[in-house]
């Protein structure tokens, strides 16, 4: 399994090492992790030519890899491949994903119910495929509730850098942003004290951060991306391989709105009413954005 910078970043990766050590556990099955690996065409490819080289398959962990794991795939056609939030494929290549964008939309429906001033804010690292799609569709969520609600977004360029992060969400609060839905991974740090030193209320993403930092978030997009890493595995090990990109969300149970204590009970039936629209296919939510870009 290959992850492009910190394996342990309290966010993606650390969700999807959950399906790692799940599969460590099966019989006959050993595991190499790959860490640290820079987010750069050639670092990512050196790794995972590497990996290839040592393993039976290999699993990319995250969107990153559609640049990349199409060509070291064909390269080695004895090695099977899996992109985690991937939209690549071939004759030994498959493509996973959980459906962030269902758990980010309603992020958004939430969000437009709780500003006070009208302005939301977003922030996002890489401009990859899974964060684009997840950008969009919380700012069509916060325009389904209320199209006048005004959406700061923007990508901060780095998932772990927490003074880049800070200085990103600094810059939305004081453009009157006084909600940050944020999709990091270690640098939700610095986004955290941020919030913390302004009285801004933050919604987290992919682990349930409403559980772990009730005082800091109002509510978690949860999306359990090791659901979609023990399925990948699964799949390769036994080279029975999807021919389209195999997908689950909230019908799967795989991603969910987590919400505080301090959401009130109209609200969550809102919610709970819109999560139930989305499974029965009665929303359309967009995956992607074509309005304005924050910028420091």
């Amino acid at each position: 399994m290959l992850f492009i910078g910190k394996v342990q970043d309290a966010g993606f990766n650390a969700c999807a090492l959950r399906g790692a050590d799940h599969i460590a556990n099966w019989s006959d099955v050993v595991v190499e992790i790959v860490g640290d690996v820079p987010f750069e065409a050639d670092a990512m490819r050196t790794a995972l030519t590497g990996a290839a080289s040592r393993n039976d398959a290999v699993i990319f962990i995250g969107g990153q890899g559609n640049a990349v794991v199409p060509d070291v795939a064909r390269a080695h056609p004895k090695v099977t491949f899996a992109v985690v939030q991937g939209d690549v494929s071939g004759p030994n290549l498959a493509s996973y994903e959980v459906l962030q964008e269902q758990s980010a939309f309603l992020a958004g429906c939430l969000a437009a119910q709780l500003t006070q001033t009208g302005i939301v804010g977003h922030l996002s690292g890489h401009r990859v495929t899974p964060g684009l799609k997840g950008r969009a569709a919380y700012v069509a969520g916060v325009r389904y509730v209320d199209p006048e609600i005004r959406v700061l977004t923007g990508f901060c360029g780095t998932q772990d850098d927490n003074e880049v992060a800070k200085s990103w969400a600094l810059a939305e609060i004081e453009k009157g942003a006084d909600l940050i839905f944020t999709m990091l991974n270690g640098a939700r740090e610095g986004v955290i004290d941020a919030c913390r030193h302004t009285g801004t209320r933050q919604i987290g993403n992919v682990l349930d951060w409403v559980e772990t930092n009730p005082d800091d978030f109002v509510a978690s997009a949860i999306a359990q991306i090791d659901l979609a890493v023990r399925q990948a595995a699964t799949d390769l090990i036994t080279q029975h391989l999807p021919s389209n990109v195999e997908a689950i969300g909230l019908a799967e149970g795989a991603v969910a709105l987590s919400l505080g204590e301090q959401v009130s009970t109209r609200i969550t039936e809102d919610i709970t009413k819109f999560g139930e629209l989305i499974t029965a296919q009665k929303i359309e939510i967009l995956t992607r954005y074509q309005g304005l870009e924050f910028e420091l």
